[in-house]
């Protein structure tokens, strides 16, 4: 550090470098020797604005690692999702959120025994430079977003019309009927897709649920799950429909209860409207075999993606009960799933909210999955596969649909090519 720089900082600075008062903009010097961790929301890493701020986003570089997350990790889980996160608990650190937030994180970095934290004092909006934020982070809305928009609050990216909240989940609404967010519908998933294959049903179908949900094609539609593979799986579906203004709730049912929100029993009903366009009118964000068969035949530039365990790729099991064939599509790049068919851990942070696009984009590039391809997800049936659809819908990425068919339907056919068995990255 120059001379110049040294008598720029505070005189705090030549009594301890823990308690250095560091600017933003100060900051970009220390990157190469310092980590930076973001230990504020999710969704203000995203890109929503924190308080009363007026822009949200993060430092570049910055990495996130929400101060809640403490509260529900145990020693072996919280070092795995530091390794997960590239968070170098010897490294020097920096540190911004909430000061008792920080606190908290700098104490835990203290007892795995790094000392050389420091936590930076001003808000991340005093940065000259421009915030890093997801392109479409508005159609992944925090729950306080959704309790302000329902109590008739100003809200950042409000609805351009009208908006329906809605629950989705397979089968009866036992647990909607007992408790959910206020003013909710409910849409149970038989009513949109359907056996053999569990494809999306026909297009008159999805015309009549949309019609009775009293969706428009210009309504926003916020939706949300007890398990949110389910209310992604209804958004590609709407998406495929044409509805302009789709979005999930970023940690699902969970988030909402997390907050201690207002809840409601009982069942809530729309009155039926024309959806107003021709369904589908985008219809590339769903495709189905002949489409997935042509995007295996140029892999220089298109990815077909298995979102499903190490274990499913591999054809060490189906994952499914009443799925017996065992493997993955001959030429799909593994672009990571969960555990089993029914836990997304890869995608999700601990509060189940989107894990940082920072970290899907590195696993996807190790398997040469890029974002000027058209790229195609598939999984079991299509519900872990539309979940990161949307994920990334919204980073930005641009070429993408959800194989409807998925593994379920290509090993129906015994012609369709598989492998099972270890395999290397594809790196392009």
């Amino acid at each position: 550090m120059s001379s110049h720089k040294w008598f720029t900082l505070p005189l705090l600075y030549l009594f301890s470098p823990q308690l250095l008062a560091i600017t933003f903009d100060q900051l970009a010097e220390f990157q190469t020797t310092h980590q930076i961790i973001d230990c504020r929301s999710s969704n203000n890493y995203n890109g929503w604005p924190e308080g009363e701020a007026t822009r949200g986003g993060h430092y570049p570089g910055a990495i996130n690692f929400d101060t809640d997350w403490l509260s529900t990790l145990r020693p072996p889980r919280l070092q795995a999702l530091l390794d997960s996160h590239a968070i170098d608990i010897n490294k020097p650190t920096y540190l911004y959120c909430d000061n008792d937030k920080a606190k908290r994180v700098k104490q835990q970095f203290a007892q795995l025994g790094n000392d050389n934290v420091t936590i930076i004092a001003e808000p991340i909006t005093h940065y000259s430079g421009e915030l890093v934020a997801l392109k479409n982070h508005q159609q992944l809305v925090p729950a306080s977003w959704v309790q302000q928009l329902l109590q008739g609050e100003q809200v950042a990216h409000p609805p351009a019309k009208g908006f329906k909240v809605i629950e989705v989940a397979w089968g009866p609404p036992a647990k909607y009927l007992i408790s959910h967010i206020p003013s909710a519908l409910y849409l149970n998933t038989n009513d949109i897709e359907s056996e053999p294959w569990w494809n999306r049903v026909s297009d008159q179908k999805i015309t009549e649920v949309i019609n009775n949900l009293g969706i428009r094609y210009d309504t926003t539609v916020i939706l949300y799950g007890r398990d949110n593979t389910a209310a992604a799986r209804a958004a590609s579906i709407m998406m495929y429909a044409g509805v302009e203004d789709v979005r999930l709730l970023n940690g699902g049912w969970k988030s909402w209860v997390n907050e201690g929100y207002r809840t409601q029993p009982m069942r809530n009903r729309a009155t039926p409207v024309e959806f107003g366009r021709p369904i589908p009118s985008n219809p590339d964000f769903i495709i189905d075999v002949p489409e997935a068969k042509h995007i295996l035949a140029d892999q220089q530039n298109q990815s077909l993606v298995s979102i499903r365990s190490w274990a499913e790729y591999l054809g060490e099991t189906s994952g499914y009960k009443y799925i017996d064939p065992k493997g993955r599509i001959t030429g799909s790049k593994w672009g990571h799933g969960g555990s089993d068919p029914y836990h997304l851990e890869d995608f999700r942070n601990p509060d189940d909210t989107m894990i940082s696009p920072d970290i899907i984009t590195r696993f996807w590039q190790d398997w040469g999955i890029e974002k000027d391809h058209n790229v195609s997800f598939y999984c079991g049936t299509g519900w872990r596969a539309s979940e990161v659809f949307f994920y990334a819908y919204v980073m930005g990425w641009e070429h993408i649909s959800v194989f409807d068919g998925g593994w379920y339907e290509w090993s129906g056919n015994p012609e369709n090519p598989f492998e099972i068995g270890d395999v290397s990255p594809q790196k392009s």
